[in-house]
């Protein structure tokens, strides 16, 4: 009897009109569809069985790499032991053991930790814990949120709002007042194709003194930034930019966020950025790579200072009036711990420091190549950035996205750059692999 296979192994032969793809342009996309049927390690499976490297680690999230077995037994002998326990006055065990491990790799400070199941719900909740406590600490006035141009801090309201990408804020009339943004750091005439770190800007994080001058330290409760602005295509900051922005913050009482969705979990060659960085913020959002991208799963790190502040009052009484259904959701603290073995395990959350040097000097290899117009990099995150097409923005970049594609070779497009931010697995053939593809597409399109 001939083998019965599913209409998705199947090349061409989806219905794709009832699904109302994210982040798509989906009449372009169901014209010509991109399908993935597998994904083992470092390479995904195209629907007509082709193998195509990984280069974005999914969404920057699959840092222990694909179809990682220690996870899915670890998920299906949790759905089949306790599929769901509510968060609510109740609780699991593995929430505190999971919660326990993420504590111990936290940078130092950083040991109290809500969960979430995004990132995007991660910022929000930051938000509104910083919120909370300047009110149980007697400062009710400080109700202001900075956030930063360029930014991208999920698509909630709160990250909405404090985020920085015009496309993703055009669309929407409505967003919270009472919100700023400070200068991007992205500075081409003086930092193209800067290695690691650029030279100059860290005088921007002073742009946090215009906040103050404008509308008063007493107003202002908290700055979110991303260590490295990643969905906006990689924008490593300036030499002791983030020391600076550090100081200001604590000089001026408001707290400081960082925005760890995509560079937490050994992005950068070390557990978070702020441990990269030399620089520890009072809370640090996380999602992604918290479950190797295999069950949504979010959290946010805060310090005892911010939790302290909020557990007052009558012990029955609710701390914070905040959290969600699945906060906590056994199967994905199975997932995360499983992940966490694996990070351990394998040394991956600082894997990426040896193989930085490598990755760096091949995407700098491209350097020169037809309408290539800067190339940035840090730890295991960077990105080339190529001219705009006769004025019109991501054509070129959209257009390099699909030859990859078609070449064997998945990439994050972001206008007309393209991320690299592999699986944490990778190995030098693979980043040769990778700037070999990517340097062919140029050729031929670019």
């Amino acid at each position: 009897m001939e083998r019965a296979v599913t209409v998705h192994q199947i090349p061409n032969t989806i219905e794709t009109e009832s699904l109302w793809m994210p982040f798509t342009a989906n009449r372009q996309f169901k014209k010509a569809p991109r399908l993935f049927s597998s994904a083992k390690g470092m390479y995904y499976t195209s629907v007509d069985g082709r193998q195509v490297i990984d280069g974005s680690a999914g969404l920057w999230c699959v840092n222990a790499g694909h179809g990682r077995p220690q996870i899915a037994s670890a998920v299906e002998r949790q759905l089949t032991t306790l599929d769901f326990a509510p968060s609510f006055n109740m609780g699991h065990p593995l929430a505190f053991d999971f919660a326990e491990r993420l504590a111990e790799i936290a940078p130092k400070g950083l040991d109290r930790i809500f969960f979430t199941n995004s990132g995007s719900e991660s910022v929000d909740t930051a938000l509104k814990i910083a919120l909370a406590y300047h009110r149980a600490a007697g400062q009710p006035t400080r109700t202001r949120l900075i956030g930063r141009e360029r930014g991208y801090h999920g698509v909630g309201f709160g990250g909405m709002s404090v985020g920085g990408m015009v496309a993703n804020r055009r669309q929407f009339a409505t967003h919270l007042p009472g919100v700023d943004h400070i200068r991007h750091t992205h500075d081409m005439a003086r930092n193209a194709f800067a290695k690691d770190m650029p030279d100059y800007g860290a005088e921007l994080a002073d742009d946090v003194e215009r906040m103050v001058a404008l509308h008063g330290a007493d107003t202002i409760a908290a700055v979110i930034v991303e260590p490295v602005p990643g969905s906006t295509a990689v924008l490593p900051p300036p030499k002791n930019y983030l020391q600076r922005l550090r100081e200001l913050c604590t000089k001026h009482g408001i707290l400081l966020i960082f925005d760890e969705v995509i560079t937490g979990f050994g992005r950068l060659g070390t557990p978070f950025a702020a441990n990269f960085f030399g620089v520890t913020p009072d809370m640090m959002t996380t999602a992604k790579g918290i479950t190797n991208g295999s069950v949504p799963c979010g959290a946010v790190f805060a310090t005892r200072q911010i939790h302290d502040a909020l557990m007052t009052g009558p012990e029955g009484m609710i701390e914070l009036f905040h959290g969600y259904t699945y906060s906590a959701h056994p199967v994905a603290c199975a997932a995360g711990i499983a992940t966490l073995d694996i990070y351990k395990d394998e040394g991956l959350l600082t894997r990426g420091a040896q193989m930085a040097d490598y990755f760096r000097d091949g995407l700098h290899s491209l350097k020169g190549l037809p309408n290539v117009v800067d190339i940035r990099n840090i730890g295991l995150m960077g990105a080339v950035e190529v001219a705009p097409r006769d004025g019109v923005v991501a054509a070129r970049g959209y257009d390099l996205m699909v030859d990859c594609f078609n070449s064997g070779l998945y990439l994050r497009m972001s206008g007309d750059s393209l991320a690299v931010s592999p699986p944490l697995i990778v190995e030098k053939k693979h980043i040769d692999d990778m700037v070999s593809i990517l340097s062919d597409a140029i050729k031929r399109v670019a």
